[in-house]
């Protein structure tokens, strides 16, 4: 009888986890996740500018497109809202094609900051200047823009 009770005494000691042991794995498992963050936000980051170059030069095409069909580009008052709505201020293009150039979604960056044109550019003068201001929101350092996208592919 008292050899069961002992058998049973140890069973119960040893049958859980105590508290230090616990909190020894949540601050391990704390620590890989911790980890893991960092290197995923970077890779985060990165897809981000590359989201941007392909955008870029998605809109670039369809200037180009706008161009071929309108023998212009938008003016910098008709802007880059006129590669997804047709433009009511002059000069208002010959041959708009109905379902527009571009999706009203593709304008924006993926920080959800529009992108900026200027036509004449002063980067490619005798085209156009489109760029992101980047994750910051402020034009600068850190733009991503058509006369850097192919130095940078």
């Amino acid at each position: 009888m008292k050899r069961t009770n002992l058998r049973i005494k140890k069973m119960t000691q040893s049958a859980g986890f105590t508290l230090i042991e616990i909190m020894a794995v949540v601050v391990i498992m704390g620590m890989l996740m911790a980890t893991l963050a960092v290197g995923i936000s970077g890779q985060i980051d990165k897809a981000r500018v590359a989201t941007t170059r392909t955008k870029i030069v998605r809109i670039e095409q369809a200037l180009e497109f706008y161009q071929m069909d309108n023998a212009r580009f938008p003016t910098a008052d008709q802007g880059l809202e006129a590669l997804s709505n047709k433009p009511s201020a002059p000069p208002v293009p010959r041959s708009y094609t109905p379902g527009g150039y571009i999706k009203n979604d593709g304008l924006e960056d993926p920080w959800g900051q529009p992108f900026q044109y200027r036509i004449p550019g002063s980067n490619n003068p005798h085209s156009f200047d489109l760029w992101s201001v980047g994750p910051d929101g402020v034009e600068g350092t850190d733009d991503i823009a058509n006369w850097t996208v192919q130095e940078s592919a």
